[in-house]
């Protein structure tokens, strides 16, 4: 089972996949932004955001169905893909590797986003990359909040401004549990 935590910059993905660890102790940890620092520094061409390289997609899809295969635990991946033809692309790589895929959407408004961002430390000790990367994630927000819109089935789509972070664990660990458990019928709660 990989758990993709999805939404907009500033949504609370990590601080959710954080107390997901916790209550998923034997979960593995992945973080597709590591792929794109070591593309950054490989390519030839710069390129704004890593995931507009192509190799980025391929190879997130590969490293995180990897991890599943070889160490057959949970995989929990905080990450923004709201580009639906990239994300079609990695979730697409993923199923066909036969990964499970729980897709988690943290719907925040856009108010609320640009709040948490403008109160962020996003880089320590370096106020310019702080600021260049609270200016593009600003530029990012209403993209990321349309992209709300374009979610694929099967979605679980969570109030991330209404909840805490324990309480969106735990309908993820509830979801996660009722798609593993066959009902009386049969069928997994996931084919129903």
């Amino acid at each position: 089972m990989l758990v993709w935590i999805n939404g907009a910059f500033g949504s609370g993905k990590t601080t959710l996949a954080d107390v997901l660890h916790d209550r998923l102790p034997e979960a593995l940890a992945f973080d597709p932004e590591y792929v794109g620092c070591l593309l950054r520094q490989s390519v030839p061409d710069p390129v704004a955001d890593f995931q507009d390289i192509p190799l980025w997609r391929s190879l997130t899809a590969e490293f995180a169905a990897g991890l599943c295969r070889e160490y057959r635990r949970p995989l929990i991946v905080p990450m923004t893909l709201v580009d639906t033809r990239y994300r079609d692309e990695v979730f697409g790589g993923l199923g066909q590797a036969g990964v499970d895929i729980l897709h988690v959407w943290l719907d925040v408004p856009a108010a609320e986003l640009r709040r948490r961002i403008e109160n962020q430390v996003l880089v320590p000790d370096d106020e310019e990359r702080d600021e260049q990367a609270r200016r593009f994630r600003l530029g990012n927000v209403d993209r990321c909040v349309a992209a709300g819109a374009e979610l694929p089935p099967g979605t679980l789509v969570l109030p991330g401004d209404q909840l805490r972070p324990e309480e969106l664990a735990d309908r993820v660990v509830h979801t996660i549990t009722t798609r593993e458990e066959p009902a009386a019928d049969g069928l997994s709660a996931q084919a129903r």
